[in-house]
């Protein structure tokens, strides 16, 4: 057998953690190509304990980022070179020692380099992918926002290759959404709609629906703490607790457009309730802002749900929330969507499956999207169309039909609902934190046929059988 190259041992003692200055560059010295069994150099490096030393490194003080990430690049040229290799990182506690490395670095470049190399060790490595992804989730409460965003995103990778999930992973994410930065909240949100398809859907939905109406012994325990200090006063409305309820009420809206099944299932857990009693929270605007909007998209959807939201709020308020312009004494005839011809239909500007065009009351047009079409989804043109010609000639007919034109508006429904927390007053948010509305007692009130009426307007033998398995577990939780 071949004897240690004097090459490889002289750059094993330069790596030594005893050295207090490390040379720059120093990976680039180590060949990058596939291991092969001539590949005696990467062997050599291993057998005098290349990857503890590497790993030794990167929790030392003294050493600098740049020779820490140099570090980092060594153990992807390791890892790179395949399973065996990987499995060695991993089974020398090199998870751990990456992970705490990515949450204490302060270069994002570095960061963004652990990253590639936990997402080489995710992938190809079924004996410790497990470790690597539990790694992932106990790196979620860490302070570095870059560290968050970088394992969530790798979180998401691995999800899909493992197939499961852990069971600490709901609490861990929902955590995470009381976070200041949005690119970190975006990732959040991400992974919250990629875990839905898995075995923890429930306990995510319940959890996102219990954010939204923050306990109050932990609003007044954080309330107490800053009252103590005059200094960050200002702070009150940035509470992580009221910061979870405004992301909560985004990611519901997110997964509901998403996913019509995820709606039906979200008005069993009470989700109109607490969306109203966020709209009430006037410590935080953005909470009452994105839950507003929210209980729009639910109010659009579900007539059942419209019905009780007006009652709950009462007609000034739901005025002020959804504004439905009148129909009559319209000078122009409003054509239902359906009846307009199939050339006039492909050349409207307009989602005509999920959206409706918004030009008139000088609100501008609207691409909100819903899974379901509007009730009175319209589209207005004169009177009496004058016939086409010529395939230009009816195009322009209809572009002039769709422009934005002054008159009365139409009757599609018209939404206040991004800017109602500025026009709310302390009555009316009290109204709506203190509201009752019960959709699901209305639901099991009425019979599961009255449900599938109102929600879908049709008989589904599969969508029945999931309704009714919230209704029993509804009915079960209040007993």
């Amino acid at each position: 057998m071949l004897g240690k190259s004097q090459g490889v041992t002289s750059l094993t003692n330069l790596l030594k953690p005893t050295e207090a200055r490390l040379p720059l560059n120093w990976s680039r010295s180590f060949p990058r190509e596939p291991v092969c069994s001539c590949n005696r150099y990467l062997i050599e490096f291993l057998e005098v304990g290349g990857v503890l030393t590497l790993l030794e490194i990167l929790g030392l003080e003294k050493i600098k980022e740049e020779a820490k990430k140099e570090s980092i690049k060594l153990l992807q040229v390791i890892a790179n070179s395949g399973r065996t290799y990987k499995e060695l990182i991993c089974e020398s506690y090199g998870v751990r020692s990456i992970a705490e490395f990515l949450a204490k670095s302060k270069s994002e470049e570095t960061q963004e380099e652990v990253q590639v190399l936990l997402d080489s060790l995710v992938h190809g490595n079924p004996k410790y992918q497990n470790q690597v992804y539990k790694g992932l989730i106990a790196l979620l409460p860490c302070e570095s926002p870059k560290a968050q965003q970088l394992s969530l995103q790798t979180i998401r990778t691995a999800q899909s290759i493992i197939g499961t999930t852990h069971p600490s992973i709901v609490d861990c994410v929902l955590k995470v959404l009381g976070t200041m930065h949005l690119e970190v909240q975006y990732e959040a949100i991400e992974l919250i709609k990629d875990l839905v398809g898995y075995d923890v859907r429930q306990a995510l939905l319940k959890g996102l629906v219990a954010l939204l109406i923050p306990s109050v012994k932990e609003t007044s325990k954080l309330q107490a703490k800053i009252l103590s200090d005059p200094s960050v006063l200002q702070l009150a409305p940035s509470l992580p607790m009221f910061l979870q309820q405004a992301a909560a009420a985004k990611a519901i809206g997110v997964l509901a457009r998403n996913d019509m099944s995820i709606a039906e299932e979200l008005l069993y857990l009470h989700v109109v309730h607490g969306l109203m009693a966020a709209m009430g929270n006037m410590d935080h605007s953005n909470s009452q802002r994105l839950a507003s909007l929210t209980l729009e998209c639910f109010v659009q959807m579900f007539p059942l749900v419209a019905e009780h939201v007006r009652k709950g709020m009462g007609e000034e308020l739901y005025q002020l929330f959804l504004v439905s312009a009148p129909s009559d004494g319209d000078s122009d005839s409003v054509v239902p969507l359906h009846t307009v011809p199939i050339l006039e239909r492909s050349t409207c500007r307009v989602d005509l499956a999920t959206s409706c065009r918004r030009d008139c009351s000088g609100l501008g047009s609207s691409t909100r999207h819903f899974p379901v079409p509007f009730p009175a989804l319209s589209v207005r043109l004169p009177t009496r169309p004058p016939p086409a010609t010529s395939l230009c000639q009816a195009q322009l007919q209809v572009q002039t039909a769709l422009a934005p034109q002054p008159g009365p508006p139409c009757s599609c429904p018209q939404s206040n609902a991004e800017d109602l927390y500025m026009k709310l007053d302390s009555i009316q948010a009290d109204i709506l934190a203190a509201n009752k509305v019960n959709i699901t007692k209305a639901l099991r009130l009425h019979g599961g046929s009255y449900s599938m009426n109102i929600l879908y307007g049709s008989h589904d033998s599969a969508q029945m059988a999931y309704l009714t398995h919230f209704e029993k577990e509804d009915v079960e939780s209040k007993e």
